[in-house]
């Protein structure tokens, strides 16, 4: 079963990582699956642990910059609560 979710990129990033998905004839949705299923699949205990292949680095140039916004609990729960309306 298929789940939404909503997600924030760099809008350069979303543009390369279309031209990249088409190129693969598949969505942009399902290569981020792809992606996702590899990362899980692993047994890795940080973000320097992920393997970068060559065809990421087409999709992205530079170095791998991670933001993370840091939210309070009572953020997080009016977010989810919002999300099951």
């Amino acid at each position: 079963m298929d789940a939404k979710i909503t997600l924030s990129f760099d809008e350069s990033v979303i543009q390369k990582a279309k031209k990249f998905a088409e190129a693969q004839n598949i969505s942009l949705s399902r290569l981020t699956e792809f992606l996702y299923s590899r990362i899980v699949s692993g047994h890795y205990q940080s973000l320097e642990e992920l393997p970068i292949s060559d065809w990421v680095s087409m999709v992205a140039e530079g170095q791998a910059e991670y933001k993370t916004k840091q939210r309070s609990r009572k953020e997080l729960k009016e977010e989810f609560l919002k999300s099951k309306k």
